[in-house]
């Protein structure tokens, strides 16, 4: 979840996203890993953590599932949030420094599920649902003038997390205030349509 760009994060606090908000973002996707690899290889080291944290128990808050097909993860949406749903996700950008250029908009809240693609030989997506969320849509205009809408999700308690979290390290902040975080452009993010 961290950057490659220097002094970048995708995450930020709750209340850092308004009009005129500089941040240096990359926007990627986890990439397609395929089956010719060797059993010791970094490769295969990233598709073993990638499936263990299917098998991890469930954070506080949460509820997950690893669909393995396009009907499984339909499914998994669907049981949850209804059969009226809609899906969305963050267009692709290039790496480099974008300015929040309005207001976000709230598109849903508490009842949504986000579906991250994992590095894995064939589709694979880890779909959560978490309690106390907000999902906001964020418009942002690149320094080359490119202009990207960009999901993100707002973690409003963040006090039963790890410490360890990524979010507390690149924020400098301990667990407990809400965190917002940039989704990739392959992670897919369901709500109840409105």
């Amino acid at each position: 979840m961290e950057s490659s760009l220097p002094d970048s994060t995708i995450f930020y606090l709750y209340n850092d996203l308004h009009p005129g908000k500089k941040m240096k973002i990359l926007f990627t996707d986890g990439g397609t890993k395929y089956f010719a690899l060797e059993v010791n290889s970094k490769e295969a080291q990233i598709i073993r953590e990638e499936i263990g944290g299917c098998e991890e128990p469930n954070m506080e808050g949460e509820e997950k599932y690893c669909a393995t097909s396009l009907a499984s993860l339909i499914d998994f949406n669907v049981e949850r949030l209804g059969q009226n749903i809609r899906v969305l996700s963050t267009e692709a950008g290039k790496m480099q420094e974008y300015t929040v250029s309005a207001r976000t908009r709230l598109i849903g809240d508490d009842k949504a599920a986000a579906c991250h693609k994992m590095r894995y030989p064939y589709a694979v997506h880890y779909c959560h649902v978490i309690a106390d969320t907000e999902i906001d849509e964020v418009p942002l205009v690149g320094a080359d003038g490119a202009k990207v809408k960009a999901v993100t999700v707002c973690h409003l308690n963040t006090s039963a997390w790890s410490p360890d979290h990524m979010a507390f390290q690149a924020l400098k902040i301990k667990p407990g205030p809400a965190v917002c975080h940039f989704l990739n452009s392959d992670t897919l993010v369901w709500v109840p349509e409105k």
